[in-house]
């Protein structure tokens, strides 16, 4: 490390400001660095990370602290560094190029550029000599600045193959002919089935991630179907990820993934976007259920944000990270020596045997235990000849007292930016869960982040920021900034019928149009007026969070029942045409727009209310699992929208009207009736 800082110091983003004492001469993306690489004639590196990312602390503290390694950095290259959160469009390019060339990626990402932005050569961690079969990191420098010199002309030939294979990365078919016929959509269920971890849940094998779209899909074919399959596999995954590690059982709240297919030890990092993309689900298993254990981790993890991740003014911070005090996952782990000292003997023994907390461990061979359900709380009753509200009682006695100590540690550094379209999703996942829980405080926590952000976060011309810090906002809003706060701001209002949240919604879906859509079925990720970079990529598969594509078109489809002309359904069609041989190519990448083609041949379950509806039905209408619900209230005064047409309270009561495929019930004055309506 050195004194002086260098030009990372002035950016808000916590994560270039954790490397603005090292002693490479960083520069952020922008004007600046790319003027001084051409001017020079020089090669970039350009590092891709974020601050709750485990690799890149363990890269900057091997390599970029090292003076002898900046020196060579500093010599040969104009060294860039960002953070993916706030420049998601390029690490969509050169992680792109990464996964292309390598058939792997992941950060931190390593990409050398030439001064027009093309990548040379690309790899994620590299250490500071040689290990893991990975290079050197000074021996990749210095290998690629002397190619720099002396073999110019073959390293422009590779660039400029590989920016030609990132424009063709994510072509698509244009929109003529049919929208793909509904099969597609039963097919893609069945193959997402067919890759479930029948003993674990989740798909595939280690590292095992979350996959909430392909999960969401699968309950959505449930209840289209009545095939109980799909509805097993969704709740076995459920609950084997509430029983595992990457759940934390002591203070709620999801783990990025799991480095093991059991999901019993994770990579520690906790995103906002993971604790906002989970509860949702989690919540729908509880309506098609009714088990309680879904409900407790929505509102564990909602609780979780609420106590830690949340700005005194409303809005949501971004991620903490998976290390503290250098190592990582030290927050989180225990020894049962540990938790004897914390709870004496004999709590210590009856929560060591229920987290399977033993003298090995089972944490990298450290005789540290991630916390996972070993032992069902009901055989420990029988085993202890204790009643079993006895021994809950005990267990969660024990959860308090170690959380009280847990949080007398050291705690993992929060990056507490917020970003527009991840406060987006957890407006979503609060709005949902207040509705449907009763839950006001939930519901008042996605009202105040949607105040926040479209207060803060509004750039004056009609648009939004991505990004705000310390009162500073900064980048111009991707696509899914805006398609996930519009989602977001649907949701709240079905929560509080307050129609400022349906106006906003409606507005910001017309700026998505406006600034992102090309006309021809596909949304960029970023606006036509945006940074001009080597490739202006389409946001079409979903990844961390869902596709931005897929989340516009489903708001398109959940309003346009407010809209008198029949544009936004027409849009919706002209990129399940554009998509559908992706669609059937790549289901488990595709799964949040399978899901809006689902939505689109269902159509909507429009349920309208005229007049205040009593709490009975709110608390039922909570309870169902109605994935195509779209749950609106006549406002006073009575706007002319479509879905408000015709509809008026009987004798002055209130009054509900269920309409699907063009054709409405009669009006229902009972909860009975209602239900009827529904479908029983």
């Amino acid at each position: 490390m050195t004194a002086t800082p260098n030009r990372l110091i002035h950016e808000a983003s916590p994560y270039l400001q954790q490397h603005a004492y090292n002693p490479v001469d960083w520069y952020p993306w922008g004007p600046e660095a790319l003027e001084r690489a051409r001017r020079e004639d020089k090669p970039i590196f350009l590092s891709i990370g974020y601050s709750s990312c485990h690799w890149c602390h363990v890269m900057e503290r091997e390599s970029f602290a090292d003076p002898a390694i900046a020196a060579i950095m500093n010599e040969h290259y104009v060294c860039i560094k960002v953070d993916r959160e706030e420049r998601p469009d390029l690490d969509d390019i050169y992680q792109t190029i990464c996964q292309m060339v390598t058939r792997s990626g992941g950060w931190p990402l390593s990409v050398w550029l030439t001064p027009d932005q093309k990548p040379f050569y690309v790899g994620t961690y590299f250490p500071p000599s040689p290990r893991y079969g990975r290079p050197g990191f000074p021996q990749v420098l210095l290998a690629l600045a002397r190619a720099w010199r002396e073999k110019r002309a073959e390293v422009e030939e590779v660039a400029e193959n590989w920016a030609r294979g990132i424009a063709q990365s994510d072509a698509l078919l244009p929109p003529s002919g049919p929208v793909p016929d509904r099969q597609l959509i039963a097919d893609a269920a069945r193959a997402l089935a067919a890759r479930v971890d029948r003993q674990h849940g989740g798909f595939g094998g280690a590292p095992k991630f979350p996959n909430t779209p392909a999960l969401e899909l699968l309950l959505r074919c449930w209840k289209a179907t009545g095939d109980q399959e799909f509805l097993g596999l969704v709740t076995l995954t459920l609950r084997k990820m509430a029983e595992g590690g990457i759940y934390d059982q002591l203070g709620g709240g999801f783990h990025r993934y799991s480095v093991d297919a059991r999901w019993a030890v994770p990579h520690f990092e906790k995103m906002l976007y993971d604790n906002a993309l989970l509860p949702p689900v989690y919540l729908a298993a509880w309506q098609a259920t009714g088990e309680p254990v879904f409900r407790r981790i929505v509102e564990e993890t909602l609780d979780y944000v609420l106590r830690e991740m949340t700005h005194p003014d409303g809005g949501f911070y971004s991620t903490t990270d998976a290390d503290s005090e250098g190592e990582e996952g030290k927050y989180f782990v225990w020894d049962p020596q540990e938790i004897a000292a914390v709870l004496g003997p004999d709590l210590g023994a009856l929560l060591c045997r229920y987290y399977g907390v033993t003298e090995a461990g089972n944490f990298e061979h450290t005789g540290k235990t991630v916390l996972h359900m070993a032992e069902p709380a009901e055989a420990l009753a029988a085993d202890l000849g204790l009643p079993a509200e006895e021994v809950e009682r005990r267990l969660t006695e024990g959860r308090r007292r170690l959380l009280e100590a847990r949080q007398r540690r050291v705690p993992p550094f929060r990056d507490e930016k917020i970003l527009t379209g991840w406060n987006g999703l957890m407006i979503t996942a609060m709005a949902r869960a207040g509705r449907a829980l009763r839950r006001p405080e939930y519901t008042e926590a996605a009202r105040r982040a949607a105040e926040f952000v479209l207060t803060r976060l509004a750039d004056g011309g009609g648009g939004l920021w991505r990004r705000f810090k310390d009162g500073q906002v900064g980048i111009p809003g991707y696509l899914e900034d805006y398609a996930f706060l519009a989602a977001g701001l649907i949701d709240l209002y079905e929560a509080t019928f307050d129609e400022r949240y349906l106006r906003e919604a409606l507005r910001l879906t017309g700026e998505t149009l406006r600034r992102f859509y090309d006309g021809a079925g596909s949304f960029h990720l970023t606006e036509s007026r945006a940074e001009p970079l080597i490739h202006r990529p389409r946001d079409t598969m979903d990844a961390s969070v869902p596709s931005g594509t897929a989340v516009a078109v489903m708001n398109l489809l959940r309003l346009q029942p407010y809209r008198r002309d029949d544009r936004f359904r027409q849009v919706a069609e002209e990129v399940f045409r554009a998509h559908g041989e992706l669609m059937s190519r790549a289901p488990g990448g595709t799964a949040t727009l399978l899901q809006a083609l689902d939505l689109y041949f269902s159509g909507p379950t429009e349920v309208t209310l005229v007049g205040d509806p009593p709490e009975e039905w709110l608390e039922a209408l909570g309870r169902r699992y109605e994935p195509n619900l779209v749950l609106t209230r006549i406002p006073a005064p009575r706007d002319d929208a479509p879905i408000w047409a015709g509809k008026a309270a009987v004798d002055g009561a209130p009054t509900a009207y269920v309409c699907r495929n063009f054709a409405c019930s009669p009006p229902a004055t009972t909860w009975d009736e209602l239900a009827h309506h529904l479908g029983g």
